[in-house]
């Protein structure tokens, strides 16, 4: 018996959590310590995924099969892709960077104070994130995927109203208000996505008889297995539904704002960094998949909706006070795109779509956290509070600079190949949409451009004349991103070679092939 790599995966971080959260009150440090060699160990289960997995084998490699709940036709079934290799790198790439920079986020809020805060809890409830995201992206029974994507919004709940920006924490009865509001907004949401997904697991049990992916897609693809149009479009607006407040797109984003300016910044990453992505990974696997005909029904109506998202969050990012609400902003825009991208049904599309998610991570990340440590500094998360930043903290400031740089897709950093992809690719088969949807661009350069400009230049204001630069702990965040954004946006070659084959398989799922051009080449 092979050793099962993907449940080792997924199962370390869990361990990990329990393991964390055992830790006595008394050994904080300890426990920190505990969860970052954890994620660190992940990694390097997930660097083995990605070196043992096979671009141009079989479409799920690494596969594991047990019986589970027999009666009811679910199985625990695990494989991966190369789309989900690419993710699960993403996530068990992040987390280290996401405990470093919540390494005093749990701290006790005051020096002697009666007020604690479970130091074990916020690291724990992070590797218990990562295991639940981990093995979505590998689950290949529908049923299976179902209880994680939903059991992950446990975790975030705590991790949102139970753990804030210190610099708002002390006694402030409002902030607390408005945390568990973000929180319960957050879960709501989600909730209410997740049962309408149950609804439609559950009709798609009785129509195929089990929850297999695999077995499902091959009973579609050889005939055994007959879905009526009516019976096919419901099912897949169940799913779609669900993954599209994941995602988020408009207008089910309202969430995401909230739960991004209310959490600590390494927690604002994993929202939008790696749960998120959950959800446009599952339009990928399992809407396209399962529902090829309803999945062509629907794209002309999530086209404008994606469309709508990208300007809409562009706009909205413009209009921003506070800085995490600009970052929340902006990425529902790029939501948007990745979106575009997946329903554009042409490979230069989907493959900009799926390295978009990988990219997005790494700069969000990047900027988010970079902001979260000028938060830290400051005590605001207003952008009038700031001013001449660069000329205190020039370290600082450089890498706020490549993070927003990265954000609004400059050529030379990684995000650029995966937005001209999609762009590409849309303009292909829907030229109209494509065009309208580089006015992101354009704006995106407006609110990254205008809040660097904000807080970073100008004369120095008297709150931030003393800021200290980067520290050894803080630089050790940041620079990997940095040195990732500009290596993926010189030679993307190594994601995009694990991710295309996938693409294309996906692409045969829906029965889509590229428009022919316009213009032959000239031979």
């Amino acid at each position: 018996m092979s050793f099962p790599l993907l449940t080792a995966t997924a199962a370390l971080p869990a361990l990990g959590a329990v393991a964390t959260a055992a830790v006595p009150a008394a050994r904080r440090t300890a426990a920190k310590w505990l969860a970052l060699f954890v994620s660190l160990a992940t990694l390097a289960l997930g660097i083995v995924v990605l070196v043992r997995f096979d671009p141009g084998g079989d479409r799920y490699q690494l596969t594991e099969s047990h019986a589970w709940i027999a009666d009811f036709g679910v199985r625990y079934e695990l494989g991966v892709d190369g789309i989900a290799v690419a993710l699960i790198a993403l996530t068990a790439l992040l987390i280290p960077f996401v405990i470093l920079a919540g390494w005093h986020d749990a701290d006790p809020l005051e020096t002697g104070s009666k007020r604690w805060r479970p130091t074990q809890g916020f690291f724990a409830l992070i590797l218990a994130v990562e295991a639940m995201v981990i093995i979505s992206f590998e689950a290949t029974d529908v049923f299976l995927f179902y209880i994680f994507f939903e059991a992950m919004l446990i975790p975030m709940y705590f991790l949102i109203g139970g753990f804030g920006d210190r610099a708002h924490e002390h006694g402030d009865e409002a902030a607390a208000t408005q945390r568990s509001y973000a929180a319960v907004k957050f879960l709501l949401y989600n909730l209410v996505g997740g049962l309408i997904m149950l609804a439609a697991v559950i009709g798609l049990y009785v129509v195929a008889g089990n929850f297999s992916l695999a077995e499902i897609a091959q009973a579609r693809a050889n005939g055994t297995l007959h879905m009526a149009t009516t019976t096919e479009r419901w099912l897949f607006l169940g799913f779609f539904f669900a993954f599209a407040v994941k995602a988020p797109l408009w207008p089910l984003h309202t969430w995401l704002p909230n739960a991004m300016q209310e959490s600590t910044a390494p927690v604002a990453v994993l929202i939008t960094a790696v749960v998120d992505k959950v959800g446009t990974f599952a339009m990928l696997r399992f809407c396209l998949q399962l529902f090829p005909e309803a999945s062509k029904w629907a794209t002309p109506v999530i086209l404008v909706l994606a469309l709508i998202s990208i300007i809409y969050g562009a706009l909205l990012a413009v209009g921003q006070r506070d800085i995490k609400r600009l970052v929340a902003y902006a990425s529902i825009s790029h939501f948007g795109f990745i979106i575009l991208g997946i329903f554009a049904m042409t490979s230069q599309g989907q493959s900009g779509a799926t390295l978009y998610m990988v990219n997005h991570g790494i700069s969000t990340a990047a900027l988010m956290l970079v902001a979260g440590f000028l938060i830290s500094r400051r005590g605001s998360r207003l952008i009038a509070d700031y001013g001449g930043v660069q000329k205190v903290a020039p370290v600082l400031a450089g890498t706020f600079l490549i993070g927003s740089l990265a954000t609004l897709s400059l050529p030379g950093l990684a995000p650029f190949v995966s937005e001209f992809l999609v762009l590409v690719g849309t303009f292909t088969r829907y030229p109209a949409i494509g065009i309208i949807a580089t006015f992101g661009i354009v704006l995106a350069a407006l609110y990254t451009l205008v809040l660097y400009q904000r807080t970073m230049t100008g004369p120095v204001k008297p709150e931030v004349a003393a800021m200290p630069d980067l520290r050894p702990r803080e630089l050790l965040v940041v620079a990997p991103l940095i040195v990732l954004l500009i290596f993926l946006g010189v030679y993307p070659k190594p994601v995009t070679d694990i991710v295309n084959p996938s693409v294309k398989q996906t692409l045969s799922d829906v029965h889509k092939k590229d428009p022919k051009p316009s213009v032959e080449a000239a031979k």
